[in-house]
């Protein structure tokens, strides 16, 4: 059987070469790390998480994203098999231990008889004698290659952009006002249902917080980064406090499914 090419070794190309290898196709994959590196990967090990560790909601019978996890369990996905082993408390979210989560998906993936991983560059578009190709390279896909696509697709750019957390040491957070829960006691584990770490505000605090937002210091972008647009999905903080002051109480800091031990009636 001729053998299917699958170009990239994050998830999307993991799960591509899992699924093919278990139907009895031949595989090889192919992933650059660490003959080339990127700029935010840190290991060579495939489906290395770079941005968040969160799968999203993992409820499938109130969320879309949860009935798609529920589908590819059945449907035989290593992503899936790996986040359970690699689970962390999070909520009703799937979350990841990083490096679990790719070690295990490597291993997978090297042991399989059916899949020979090439650590090599593809720096163009994939030679004639290749019948079978998956491109699954994703936003740090090596700029040879994108070129290639840029040309064939006609697209004037490929462009990619998620926002950092910010680490807070919990040390400065004063216990005696915060509180650990998960929005609405979602979990089944008492680990899951106090996975969150909550700050309240007041509306003074608030807005003393959304002035410091907007006028602080902001993070310097790198070269690299200058002309990348922003990704709608996934803002900075700042971003969104600068599109309005109420953008963030309606948003990610929206103040429902949580009961302040310290001030239940507050």
């Amino acid at each position: 059987m001729e053998k299917v090419h699958v170009i990239g070794g994050g998830m999307a190309g993991s799960e591509a070469a899992w699924a093919l290898a278990q139907a009895g196709v031949p595989v090889v994959l192919h992933e650059m790390r660490p003959f080339r590196g990127t700029f935010a990967h840190q290991t060579d090990g495939l489906a290395e998480l770079v941005c968040s560790n969160s799968f999203l909601s993992d409820y499938h019978t109130t969320y879309a994203v949860g009935l798609l996890h529920e589908e590819m369990r059945r449907a035989g996905s290593l992503l899936m098999r790996c986040a359970v082993e690699a689970r962390t408390p999070a909520g009703g979210a799937l979350a990841v231990d990083r490096d679990v989560f790719s070690t295990s998906v490597t291993n997978a993936i090297a042991g399989h008889p059916l899949i020979e991983i090439a650590r090599e560059e593809v720096s163009g578009l994939p030679p004639d004698d290749w019948e079978s190709v998956i491109i699954a390279t994703g936003p740090l896909t090596s700029e040879p290659l994108a070129e290639a696509i840029r040309t064939q697709t006609g697209q004037d750019a490929l462009a990619f952009f998620d926002a950092i957390a910010p680490i807070v040491h919990a040390d400065s957070v004063d216990m005696s006002k915060a509180w650990f829960q998960s929005r609405y006691d979602k979990g089944e584990t008492e680990a899951e249902k106090t996975a969150y770490l909550n700050c309240p505000m007041d509306r003074d605090q608030y807005e003393t917080f959304i002035d410091a937002l907007i006028e602080g210091p902001k993070t310097e972008f790198k070269e690299w980064e200058r002309d990348t647009p922003y990704f709608e999905g996934c803002l900075p903080i700042e971003v969104m406090a600068e599109r309005g002051r109420e953008t963030l109480r309606h948003g990610p800091m929206k103040p429902v499914g949580l009961t302040n031990p310290h001030n239940p009636t507050g």
